[in-house]
Order: C-alpha cells, then sequence, then structure tokens
C-alpha cells in the first residue's frame, strides 16, 4: 500500500475570542440523543436483534444521564416498550438510525450558551435513499430542544471528527476528502468552514479508517478518540497480516509528528484489540473505540470474544475515574457502526452569571 506523507495542519494561529467551539465528549452533558432502528430492510434480517442493541445501549447510558429517543412516526410505542421507562421517546420523521451522523453537532459560546451546528447530510456519499428527512433531523431536533440552529452548507457526518474541546479536530483524508461529500471543495475550504463553524484551530488529518468501513468511507471513529487533552486513544493492530496494519501504521507516524492546537505533542496510547462478531453469517468488525463518553461512565462495544476483556480494560486507563459499561454491540456492527455511530451528547449550557 502507497502511504502519502501527512501531517497536522494549522488552520489559525488562535481562535477568535468572541467564536463558539465544539466541546470534547467528556464535557458534562445535559442528556444524550439517539435514533429508533427504522426500514426494516437496512437491516437485513437483523432488525430485531438490531432494536435490542440499541435499547440496551439507551439504557446502560440512561444510568449516567438523560436519554431522548427519536423514532419514525408509528414506532414510538416499539421504543417506549424495549427502552423502558428511563428513556425519553418522541416521534419525528427519520430515514435511518446512525444519530451521531445525521444529528446536530454542539458548540458552546464563550458565555456558556449552547448552539446546534446543522451540517448537510447526504447518507455517506448518497449510499442510501431516501435522506431527506435524515438531512432535516437536525433542525428538527433544535426545535423540539429549543436550542438555536446554525444552517453550515457542507456535508459533514459526526463520526468523522473527533476534538479536544481546546481547538483541535483530528479527522481521516479518507473520509472529508471523499468527492462523494463535498464535491469540488478544497481541502482549504473544508479546514475554513470547520474552523468557523466549530472554533477549530489545528486539524490533524489521518491517512485511514479501517479497512472495513467502507459505507462512511473510513470515520475517524473508528480508528482514534481523544480522551483528554493532548492524548489520544489509537486503534492498532498486532497482526502484520489484518488488513488494516498499514492503515493503522500510517495513522500512528501522523499523530507521532503532530502537535495539538496548545502546542502539545499528540500522546498516543494504543488499542491493540480489534474484535469481531459473526452475525447474519457474516464477520464483521466491532470498532473497540467506537465507544460513547457520558457523564462518569463509557458505554464501551463488546463483541462477544475472548479480548473483549482486556479491550475494555484498556478503555478503563483512558479515561480516569470513569465506569466502563460493556454493551453487546454485533448487530450494530453488521449495520455498519458501533456505540459512537448511535448516539449524540448534548453538552450542558452554562450561562455566565450577571
Amino acid at each position: 500500500m502507497e502511504l502519502a506523507p501527512i501531517g497536522s495542519t494549522r488552520v489559525s494561529a488562535t481562535a477568535s475570542p468572541h467564536s463558539s467551539r465544539m466541546p470534547a465528549e467528556w464535557t458534562p452533558h445535559e442528556r444524550c440523543l439517539m435514533a429508533w432502528p427504522t426500514r426494516p430492510e437496512l437491516w437485513h434480517g437483523q432488525y430485531e436483534a438490531a432494536t435490542a442493541e440499541y435499547a440496551a445501549v439507551a439504557q446502560a447510558i440512561a444510568r449516567f444521564e438523560s436519554v431522548l429517543m427519536v423514532a419514525a412516526p408509528g414506532l414510538g410505542d416499539d421504543a417506549r416498550q424495549r427502552c423502558g421507562p428511563n428513556v425519553e421517546i418522541i416521534e419525528l420523521p427519520i430515514d435511518d438510525s446512525w444519530l451521531r451522523d445525521s444529528g446536530p453537532i454542539f458548540v458552546l459560546g464563550p458565555d456558556g450558551t449552547r448552539t446546534g451546528v446543522d451540517f448537510r447530510f447526504n447518507a455517506w456519499g448518497e449510499r442510501f435513499f431516501p435522506y431527506a428527512d435524515d438531512d432535516r433531523l437536525p433542525e428538527r431536533l433544535l426545535a423540539h430542544l429549543g436550542i438555536p440552529c446554525h444552517r453550515v452548507e457542507m456535508v459533514l457526518e459526526g463520526g468523522s471528527i473527533t476534538v479536544d474541546g481546546e481547538g483541535t479536530l483530528i479527522t481521516t483524508e479518507q473520509c472529508l476528502l471523499n468527492p462523494n461529500r463535498n464535491p469540488g471543495w478544497s481541502r482549504q475550504q473544508i479546514e475554513e468552514t470547520l474552523r468557523q463553524a466549530l472554533g477549530i484551530e489545528v486539524i490533524i488529518w489521518l491517512p485511514y479508517g479501517l479497512a472495513e468501513d467502507s459505507v462512511t468511507d473510513g470515520h475517524v471513529d473508528g480508528v482514534c478518540a481523544f480522551v483528554r487533552p493532548g492524548v489520544v486513544l489509537l486503534q492498532t493492530v498486532t497482526d502484520r497480516s489484518d488488513p488494516n496494519w498499514d492503515r493503522l501504521e500510517a495513522n500512528r507516524r501522523v499523530l507521532q509528528q503532530s502537535r495539538d492546537a496548545a502546542g502539545r505533542p499528540i500522546e498516543v496510547l494504543e488499542m491493540p484489540y480489534l474484535g469481531h462478531a459473526e452475525v447474519g453469517g457474516r464477520r464483521v468488525r466491532v470498532p473497540s473505540l467506537n465507544f460513547y463518553v457520558a457523564n462518569g461512565g463509557v458505554i464501551a462495544p463488546a463483541a462477544g470474544v475472548s479480548t473483549d476483556d482486556a479491550m475494555l480494560a484498556w478503555i478503563a486507563d483512558a479515561p480516569p475515574d470513569y465506569e466502563v459499561v460493556p454493551v453487546p454491540a454485533g448487530v450494530i456492527g453488521f449495520g455498519g457502526g458501533g456505540v459512537h455511530c448511535i448516539t449524540q451528547q448534548v453538552p450542558l449550557e452554562r450561562r455566565a452569571s450577571l
């Protein structure tokens, strides 16, 4: 595999003191947003199993923070029955159930007020139709929540970025530079839009996502996650014959020569375990780093394999003092993602006192 030399890109020297900024995932949350599985044909015979795993994720998160589940009209009662009384259900038109990608991304202003950023959504490069309701979901959800909406005319999925809350963003070239998202856009245009919309100063471009991540074109939340300022958890593999070996080594080399917005070298913690599950006659990856950081807890995807315990211990060491809760995620992996892909945090608003 030919690997291009890629490194971090400084977008601007300093952030505007008047701009809003996307907070890190460990910033205190008001709630978690999810979307109930819809259109059974998308799950290829695994729809019932998918709803069971989504419900398990919602119930696990509800131990730590409120959960708001969006269900398609007519599916609200099913979601309520399966998720139980600790999960709030609302009905809104949706096409699919990967809310990390189709839902709003939140920023906080200097005074602590929230805005929901509504990027365009085109179903991962128009791989699935229809997607118009998913594209409109941020607007509708933000209206329900009473949070101001800022529309941005760029296609972006939440799973394609990870941030430290201090002005640093990590993404992959494989996804954001793919012409099926923003045809005709240059890297510079994408960087400037991210800077303006999310308060970003430094962008670190990794070359690749997972080899198996063909639907989303290599989202970063399958290979890398900020766990605290200046520190990332990076997916690696120990088997040189694994199709991810070259890709993940290329990512490691980029991070080892990168600095964040504060000028710190990026500290890289490696995750050497990458599980798989057998679902519907297929062997599917269950991405270890595709976890959700809740208020005091980490909801982590379990593949049901012998390396799960070691994987969970690795995660427990990364964000200290968090309780790690495993949830079955093989069917979610079969659908093309993980726990992080089906969740989106709403940060707690902290208005400045007068």
